[in-house]
């Protein structure tokens, strides 16, 4: 599959983590983003805020294709983006914009991924499912959590 122009956001720090815009890589089966040295395996199940997680340390990504108007980020987030250079013509094109806003992103270069060093790991089925059921876990108790420091307000 052709590399494409995607953007990539860790949500394991809510909507204002660190989000970059590049060229990403994917599996044969298109499960698996191969982007800045890392695998993000696609959910099979719905994340606390993302759609994939990193196989090699569980955290959360929203992984998604690239807006015309330059809107990716989450309406609630912030911070600048990451523009990897070298698609930086390939985006102010699509975008039908002239120069990068200097105020909204920062051009950076991103680690190209050895897909081989991942091929073990995401072949460990086992493992993968292990890693999904912890961000599952995770977004069980940021819920239970919630809920209970709201009812326990409520009590007051």
């Amino acid at each position: 599959m052709k590399p494409k122009i995607m953007y990539i956001e860790n949500k394991s720090e809510g909507h204002s983590g660190s989000a970059w815009i590049g060229y990403a890589e994917f599996s044969k089966s298109g499960q698996t983003v191969y982007f800045d040295n890392k695998a993000l395996k696609k959910l099979k199940t719905t994340g606390i805020s993302g759609n994939h997680f990193d196989i090699e340390t569980g955290e959360e990504y929203w992984v998604s294709g690239i807006k015309k108007n330059g809107q990716d980020r989450h309406w609630a987030g912030g911070g600048k983006v990451m523009l990897d250079k070298d698609c930086v013509e390939e985006y102010l094109k699509f975008t039908n914009v002239e120069n990068v806003d200097e105020k909204k992103y920062i051009v950076v270069e991103v680690e190209k991924t050895d897909k081989s060093r991942f091929n073990e790991i995401e072949n460990l089925e086992l493992e993968n499912e292990e890693l999904e059921r912890l961000a599952w876990d995770r977004k069980k108790n940021v819920t239970l959590n919630k809920a209970t420091s709201h009812n326990s307000n409520f009590a007051k």
